[in-house]
């Protein structure tokens, strides 16, 4: 008998309060918001006739991003436009502080809650079709090699003609009807990930849980991933790579970095791909090890969990010089390395410049590029944020995590509430052990838990639901045993 898994309904309003997530703004800010005008109109370049598209999600309204790709012989031709929000909020302001206070734009199950009023973030700093809109335009090109060689950062004006989605972008890619302004996406962007793979870059593919709302109510899957969401992330990753070393070069700015993964984290994944029988091809980096496994097989799931722990360690690094001239760490005066600035799972350095409308800190270190590349001195009221951004990101990314956490769990916990003691195929991603259980991956409905037993991981293997609770928000399995 086919079981189906979903819920009626499920109220997230208690996590948003948990969280302290609200989408209450003053007065003040509201009306900023409204009132916002371009500061830099005078300053911008016009360029209307590039038949720019974005590609999001069908819902979404706050779009950021807008791209078109021309080939040039061998090269690539990059206009990336994102959305202008330092011209269109006052420094320092009512709005600038409320932005500061959140930080990041939350996303839960039945709604976000934005980093900016809507008015602004879906309506006049939103890349939204057939709308003439302020942004700052990176032009990059890119040669047949994949490196950019080429890179220009300046404010213009620009008008998205097509909001596309990447269902139908790769839908697009496999029929050759791709809208012309993305023509070449495909080739760009399997040629920039296999320069990744080359520099040594690590890309994790493990299973993402997605809450959704469907005819008959929630349900929990995996969320779709299409080719198109890998192309496009090219383009975001290529102008943060950019980005990061117009900053790093010049000795200010704002990075996000990861330290190399530690020698015996890359130790423990060799022994745990061993142990699973899988090979490590002689002179494989762990990325490109790790993009070579089967995505169906089993021990898949238990190499890319173990890999996280080569993704340790994420953070914003302010940039600045010392007295003396040597790059500094600005907020706490101390001496960095060029290892120090980088970002281990890109292999290079990087930067978040690409969602303002969504990110705090892309907002300021936007204008550090803009200010860089025109050879201006960086505004001070970017000076004085910059040491302060660290701290606020680091809670938003935290308060993110843990919205996107508690409310996969409570949706796990409601949508199996009914199923206690019944069996499930799963595959074991985690050994238990240090205090914390074994766990286990399900795919129908898409659930990753605790299981009872030491399971060994990459192995499949009968489970049994042994606890649903959605008042503590927990699920739990125990291995069948056979008698």
């Amino acid at each position: 008998m086919h079981r189906r898994f979903w819920a009626p309904d499920i109220d997230f309003a208690a996590i948003r309060t948990e969280l302290g997530v609200a989408e209450d703004y003053a007065d003040d800010v509201l009306a900023e918001a409204r009132g916002a005008v371009d500061r830099h109109a005078g300053e911008r370049e016009d360029r209307t006739d590039l038949p720019l598209v974005t590609i999001d999600p069908p819902t979404s309204m706050d779009l950021d991003q807008a791209v078109h790709i021309a080939r040039d012989g061998g090269d690539f031709v990059i206009d990336y436009a994102i959305a202008d929000v330092a011209a269109l909020i006052e420094p320092e302001g009512a709005l600038d502080q409320e932005s500061r206070r959140r930080g990041t734009t939350v996303y839960f199950p039945d709604g976000s809650v934005p980093l900016h009023p809507r008015e602004l973030s879906e309506g006049a700093g939103s890349l939204l079709p057939d709308q003439i809109r302020p942004c700052v335009l990176w032009t990059i090109r890119v040669s047949a090699s994949g490196e950019p060689m080429d890179v220009r950062v300046r404010r213009a004006t620009v008008r998205s003609v097509a909001k596309l989605n990447y269902a139908g972008v790769a839908a697009d890619a496999v029929a050759g009807t791709l809208h012309p302004s993305i023509a070449a996406l495909p080739d760009f962007g399997e040629l920039r990930a296999r320069v990744a793979l080359d520099r040594g870059a690590v890309d994790l593919d493990l299973p993402d849980q997605e809450v959704v709302r469907g005819g008959d109510g929630w349900s929990v899957e995996l969320a779709p991933r299409t080719p198109a969401d890998g192309w496009n992330s090219q383009l975001s990753l290529l102008t943060g790579t950019c980005a990061g070393k117009i900053m790093a070069d010049a000795g200010v700015g704002l990075l996000r970095t990861l330290p190399a993964g530690k020698p015996e984290a890359v130790d423990t994944l060799r022994a745990t791909a061993s142990a699973l029988g899988v090979t490590w091809p002689d002179g494989y980096s762990p990325g490109r090890f790790l993009k070579g496994l089967a995505a169906e097989q089993p021990s898949t799931l238990a190499l890319m969990n173990a890999a996280t722990s080569l993704m340790r360690g994420a953070d914003y690094l302010v940039l600045g010089r010392g007295a003396d001239g040597v790059l500094i760490d600005a907020v706490h005066g101390e001496p960095v390395s060029a290892a120090d600035t980088r970002h281990a799972a890109i292999a290079g350095q990087y930067a978040h410049v690409t969602a303002p409308l969504r990110r705090l800190g892309d907002r300021f270190a936007t204008e550090v590029c803009l200010s860089v590349t025109a050879g201006a001195p960086v505004p001070d009221w970017v000076s004085r944020a910059l040491p302060t951004l660290p701290k606020i990101l680091r809670a938003a990314d935290s308060r993110c995590s843990s919205a996107d956490r508690l409310s996969v769990d409570l949706a796990e916990a409601i949508v199996l509430e009914d199923q206690v003691g019944q069996q499930f195929s799963a595959v074991a991603t985690r050994a238990g052990g240090d205090r914390r259980p074994a766990e286990v991956f399900i795919d129908t409905p898409a659930v990753i838990a605790p299981c009872d037993g030491a399971p060994q991981p990459g192995t499949r293997l009968d489970v049994v639901l042994s606890a649903a609770d959605p008042v503590k928000r927990q699920v739990r399995f125990s291995p069948v045993t056979n008698p």
